[in-house]
């Protein structure tokens, strides 16, 4: 039980710093002017695709990555002593052996540049800031594209691209390696041997796709089981460390200055998902069935959110295909697709946090089992509906209960219609335009 807390620290206590900040700043509210100021995109094309599915591909344009693979040089001394110690507690050995590179904070910020333009193109981006301006779940001035540079570049000590094999950290090749580095090094190293193993790739091919909430389960496995064993490499090789103040200090150091940031808090718990509840499933299921488990999960990754929160639902409970229909034609002339996603119960849960006690908040996103949302523009207006499955008809009850007060928490204008899809938009005119065209049996 000790072993089992100690893994679980870090994961608690970033967290919990994560809310004290937010709370202090008063982030807990996302109450908004209505007006989204934000820029609104032309739509892609006038008109509608049939489906929500169809809405998705047609407007993926997410490139795939690219990158030469780069050969190792002769491994330093302190590395090929972490990447010893992440072989003994994954129970795996490095089939080749890892680009590991220390680099200096110039060189980190041009790589992390250079990442960032690959993964997150511009039209998306400004496509989505307008969906989720309207949704409420960013403010009305947002731009996500900032916002996660801002985000994933100003935090970031070290990473693994799988694509080029290379592994980079901040730090001197000559000098001994301090906490900080000891942990992002078996951190990284972990995704090494991780995806030497099990190709993580495959994580790059959801992300092309746009399988969003497939690539957000993916993804907290992949970081949950970097989690866990590198927190395992701690334990087992302690260095005379008080490692309960170490882990706190680290943590407190990991997260404090994403919540001081600019980041909006729901950008930040997006990101921050993968970190803590992956970390949490990996430590569920390595303690239940041990480390076969977690090469398991990672040979067939969880394909919802909804897996990664409550392991004894993975592999087994899949969720229930849902649909939108396109009502650009009820919305009126100049009207298409702006924006679609896959959302699950992370993404649901987050959104109620924003507005509504935690707990509330978790517990109306329980029993997701499906869901996505689609949204429309003429290059002015916007208008967003959300549909969701449910496992019962009590728990699709219950969540639209919970947005119901979501909404009458904030000002964004919205509804929820007698079927559960909920909408949302820039003008009640358009919301009632909406409502009329969900009802129309021709749409």
């Amino acid at each position: 039980m000790k072993r089992l807390v100690a893994l679980l620290l870090l994961a608690t206590v970033a967290a919990a710093c994560t809310a004290e900040e937010r709370s202090s700043q008063g982030l807990t509210s996302t109450s908004a002017p209505p007006a989204v100021t934000t820029s609104v995109p032309d739509p892609v094309t006038a008109g509608g695709a049939r489906t929500a599915e169809a809405a998705i591909r047609a407007l993926c344009d997410v490139p795939a990555p690219t990158g030469e693979p780069v050969e190792p040089g002769e491994t330093p001394a302190p590395i090929a002593e972490v990447q010893s110690q992440v072989e003994a507690v994954r129970g795996l050995e490095y089939l080749t052996p890892v680009a590991a590179t220390p680099i200096d904070d110039v060189t980190m910020d041009r790589k992390l540049e250079e990442a960032f333009d690959m993964y997150y193109p511009e039209a998306l981006y400004e496509r989505r800031t307008a969906a989720w301006a309207t949704i409420g779940v960013i403010p009305p001035d947002a731009d996500l594209l900032e916002a996660y540079r801002s985000y994933l570049t100003g935090q970031v000590v070290g990473f693994y691209d799988s694509i080029t094999g290379e592994l980079v950290y901040l730090g001197d090749q000559d000098d001994d390696l301090g906490l900080m580095e000891r942990m992002v090094l078996a951190h990284e190293l972990t995704h090494a041997i991780d995806d030497q193993h099990f190709d993580l790739t495959r994580l790059d091919d959801l992300s092309t796709s746009c399988r969003d909430e497939a690539f957000a389960a993916g993804l907290g496995v992949v970081e949950g089981s970097a989690q866990y064993f590198s927190t395992e490499v701690l334990l087992d090789n302690p260095d005379d460390i008080d490692l309960t103040e170490a882990l706190g200090a680290l943590a407190q150091e990991l997260v404090g200055s994403q919540a001081a940031s600019d980041v909006p808090p729901f950008v930040q718990a997006l990101q921050q998902w993968p970190y803590l509840a992956g970390q949490a499933f990996v430590t569920e299921i390595a303690i239940a069935d041990g480390d076969d488990a977690v090469d398991g999960a990672l040979r067939d990754l969880p394909e919802t959110t909804e897996q990664i929160l409550h392991p004894d639902r993975y592999p087994s409970d899949e969720p229930t295909e849902v649909d939108l229909p396109d009502i650009s034609e009820s919305l009126g002339g100049g009207w298409g697709d702006l924006d679609a996603m896959e959302v699950g119960e992370a993404w649901l849960s987050a959104m109620l946090d924003l507005r509504l006690d935690a707990d509330l908040a978790t517990s109306a996103a329980d029993g997701w089992d499906g869901g996505v949302y689609r949204a429309w523009t003429d290059g002015n207006d916007v208008v967003v509906a959300l549909n969701t499955a449910w496992d019962t008809p009590e728990e699709a009850e219950a969540f639209a209960d919970a947005l119901g007060s979501w909404l009458d928490a904030g000002d964004t204008v919205g509804t929820v219609l007698p079927n559960g899809v909920a909408l949302f938009a820039t003008d009640e005119a358009q919301l009632v335009a909406a409502a009329d065209g969900l009802r129309d049996p021709t749409t």
